[in-house]
């Protein structure tokens, strides 16, 4: 069962996937060669100039590249992230491939790559827990199974973890929220437009039961499936997921049970190992009762049924090639990818989840000089200044609100490159000969891991994405920004590059990630991290009249055919990227300190600093994946990331002399909210 992470506690920009994990801290050496972007920090041969500035952005920087890219068949997505994530793999692959065999490091490696006795053991692995769930007598039995199956193999129709607690963030409470279905979201079940991949999934399950020996595996089918729509049915829209002010409904484990009946709480929390359950906050409150009773009216051989399959799957990629072989087929119609990862990259996915700050330790020491998280801390410091000088600009916001997000800024923490303090490993026991133990006692440890933190002070130095991430988040309920090492390479940053182009990138990133803070959700939340309305009726009603338009926008977008983006969905993620443009340009302006920047390649400053930004959402992707993505991601389809802010932006449509076009906005109707 996966952790529960509500967006009020992480908002990320979502560029790529986790990368990896490690053990042996490598001896401190001179960077690795970087791969720069053209002689500034822009690749001008991905340009076509033949399209206009105004009809797409996005191709008139990008369409060179676009045109001539093909999509690897192993990835549903190219592109500039994606790349720099592979570029990161191999590294960390050399890093692994160095550490002792027999050490943490290079035992859960050697377990994954050893494919000769994954193939002798076959299916043996997972026949202990498969009896465990046979053996399983009454509902009370499986609920605290439910509960057992934190972190390892397993499902429960509800998810649990730890966070800062919205009324009191400098303590972590217990959330619980929705859980329960194998596709991606409610959407795959209940749209039509996901017929394609439910029948995918259902002939997937028909295909696992008959491989683990299920004696009526068509029938066991119909039946997991029927029960997943029913819970998908009660499941909550992802848009409404992400208000604030629906997801944060405290509750005592008693109140919780008068309202939510059809599970016993305290069974399923004894499960799970949690013992400091004073009270939770219940996510998505309707949904977590509505799913409590389809959970009590189900038969249990339908359940049992619904958990052998899920250990099953969620085991797969650890077993033979015959299980992963079947699991890849639905990820084929999932994402549209047609081959394989090769087993390597998958080795190195897995340490990420397992092992990760200890690889991300010999990672930053090899590959993360000082002076890069020196020039990096100074951007902040100017984005930081910037946003302030805007916030106090702003001529629809009341100067009390202005203070009060004036606090929220001057206390927001900045973390760039790696923690301060990093994870202790030792007490994960890892066996060199044995993938599945290994697999299951790191679940266990992460599960235990987190627990720790049950009623405790908040651990501000904690991170939630390992250095070698190429990513950044802004973590809510602590009011603080994070900022890996993976991403702070080119075409991210660059020391050496153009300083309208760090600007326009990583500078881009930054102020996202600063003004989650004050984003449609942010803003709902205080200097201190708690939930809290501290605007004026007058501000928010200002507020949500500009987001409103600049949703509107979005909810017009056609990224894939008869799919349009979710304006509501996706809205905080868009003021982000919206306002990280803005508050960029200014800092890259007040950077020049009065002087002219230079003409390079015919391209001024204010150019070179929009190149930038759309080179950094350079992307292509599978339908299939866009599909996905939209059902689900609160981040819109990379395209739009580019367009969607730039349209409103004054000083995009100066730089390059944007008279007219498809995406041309004419001033008055340009949205204004930073």
């Amino acid at each position: 069962m996966r952790a529960l992470f509500p967006s009020l506690v992480l908002t990320g920009l979502a560029l790529t996937g986790p990368v990896a994990g490690s053990q042996v801290i490598a001896q401190s050496q001179a960077p690795a060669a970087v791969t720069h972007f053209g002689a500034w920090g822009v690749d001008l041969t991905g340009m076509d100039k033949t399209v206009k500035p105004g009809d797409d952005f996005d191709g008139f920087v990008n369409g060179a590249w676009l045109a001539r890219t093909q999509i690897p068949a192993d990835q549903f997505r190219t592109g500039v992230s994606t790349n720099l994530r592979d570029e990161i793999q191999a590294e960390i692959r050399s890093l692994i491939e160095s550490a002792p065999r027999d050490g943490q490091l290079g035992g859960m490696y050697r377990s994954f790559m050893d494919e000769a006795a994954v193939e002798r053991l076959d299916g043996k692995p997972l026949q202990q827990d498969l009896k465990r769930v046979a053996a399983i007598t009454d509902k009370q039995a499986f609920t605290r199974f439910m509960g057992d199956t934190s972190g390892v193999f397993g499902i429960a129709v509800v998810a649990a973890g730890a966070g800062p607690d919205p009324a009191n963030p400098k303590v972590n409470t217990l959330f619980i929220g929705q859980a329960g279905l194998g596709l991606p979201d409610r959407d795959y079940y209940l749209s039509p437009a996901f017929k394609p991949q439910l029948d995918a999934y259902r002939a997937y399950i028909e295909r696992l039961f008959t491989m683990i020996g299920y004696a009526d595996p068509a029938r066991s089918a119909d039946a997991v499936l029927a029960f997943e729509t029913a819970v998908a049915k009660a499941s909550w829209p992802a848009a409404d997921r992400r208000q604030v002010e629906k997801i944060n409904n405290p509750m005592s484990i008693a109140e919780l049970q008068a309202y939510a009946p059809g599970l016993d709480w305290d069974v399923f929390l004894t499960g799970a190992q949690i013992s400091k359950r004073d009270h939770a906050i219940v996510a998505e409150k309707s949904a977590v009762k509505d799913i409590a009773a389809v959970y009590a009216q189900t038969p249990l051989d339908t359940l049992k049924a619904w958990q052998a399959f899920h250990v099953a799957d969620q085991a797969s990629p650890y077993l033979s090639k015959r299980f992963v072989d079947s699991e890849f087929e639905l990820e084929k119609t999932l994402s549209g990818v047609s081959q394989l990862r090769p087993r390597w990259r998958r080795g190195v996915q897995l340490i990420d989840g397992t092992l990760g700050e200890l690889l991300g330790h010999s990672y930053v020491d090899k590959y993360f000089p000082p002076s890069s998280k020196a020039k990096m801390n100074d951007l902040v410091a100017n984005l930081k200044t910037a946003m302030g000088v805007r916030i106090q600009g702003l001529t629809w916001m009341s100067p009390d609100t202005k203070k009060a997000a004036l606090e929220k800024l001057s206390k927001m923490d900045v973390m760039v490159g790696y923690p301060d303090k990093w994870r202790d490993y030792s007490k994960l026991q890892i066996d060199p000969s044995d993938l599945y133990g290994n697999v299951v006692r790191s679940g266990r440890f992460e599960w235990q891991y987190q627990l720790e933190d049950l009623g405790k002070p908040v651990d501000r130095q904690k991170w939630s994405m390992t250095p070698q991430t190429v990513d950044a988040y802004n973590s809510g309920l602590e009011n603080k920004i994070v900022f890996p090492a993976g991403i702070l390479q080119p075409p991210f940053f660059d020391p050496d590059a153009d300083p309208a182009v760090n600007y326009g990138a990583v500078g881009a990133v930054i102020g996202h990630e600063i003004s989650h803070g004050f984003d449609d959700q942010g803003r709902k939340i205080d200097a201190t991290g708690a939930i809290r309305d501290w605007w004026t009726k007058e501000d928010a009603e200002r507020f949500n009249a500009q987001a409103k338009r600049f949703g509107a926008q979005y909810d017009s977008y056609e990224p894939v055919p008869g799919m349009h983006i979710n304006g509501q969905l996706t809205m905080g993620e868009n003021i982000a990227d919206f306002a990280g443009v803005l508050v960029a340009l200014d800092a890259y302006h007040t950077a020049l300190h009065g002087a002219s920047a230079p003409v390079l390649d015919g391209f001024t400053g204010d150019q070179r600093f929009f190149l930038a930004f759309a080179q950094a959402w350079r992307n292509k992707t599978r339908e299939d994946a866009m599909r996905r993505q939209m059902a689900s991601d609160p981040h819109s389809p990379t395209h739009f990331r580019v367009i969607g802010p730039l349209r409103n932006v004054d000083a995009w449509y100066d730089a390059f002399d944007i008279k007219d076009g498809k995406y041309y906005l004419a001033p008055a109707d340009r949205v204004h909210i930073w």
